[in-house]
């Protein structure tokens, strides 16, 4: 006995989920899988992550910014995260990081202010990784995280 199309298109989105590993929106899902109606990508996305909140698993998708993105749920994922490799940024800019998610948007001269003047070298390593994104506010800059940051950490703004 063959599947339903919804099913198969379901098993689909959520195949592209799993293989691309990062948050997609409704467009990018919908071309990835070939699916032209974006309406019926997002219901599909929507009954998947019914799906995901009310079964027995390891798993979730979660929306992030206006995208969405099949992650790991809690307490299972900081139970495996070591698993995952080598941190992508250094202990210090993960200090401002968290710092700048704390305060955001905050103006790069109260980063100064808080961690001195070395704090220039990991906003440098922050904004080439695409963690955080600065935008002129007078003689200082504005510093905000970015959508990656919410990818690379499972949050949103305002968490």
């Amino acid at each position: 006995m063959s599947e339903s199309p919804e099913n198969e298109s379901m098993k689909l989105i959520e195949a592209v989920l799993f293989v691309t590993g990062r948050a997609m929106s409704v467009d990018e899902l919908a071309e990835a899988s070939g699916i032209a109606s974006k309406g019926y990508v997002e219901g599909l996305v929507k009954k998947l992550m019914e799906r995901y909140s009310g079964s027995d698993n390891a798993l979730a998708i979660v929306a992030i910014g206006g995208k969405y993105m099949l992650t790991l749920k809690e307490p299972y994922a900081s139970k495996v995260n070591s698993l995952a490799g080598t941190p992508e940024i250094s202990k210090a800019a993960l200090r401002i990081l968290a710092y700048i998610s704390r305060k955001e948007p905050i103006l790069q001269s109260d980063i100064v202010k808080a961690f001195g003047t070395s704090v220039y070298d990991q906003m440098k390593e922050l904004k080439e990784k695409d963690f955080v994104k600065t935008e002129a506010y007078g003689r200082t800059k504005r510093v905000t995280t970015t959508q990656k940051f919410q990818e690379y950490f499972n949050v949103t703004k305002g968490q």
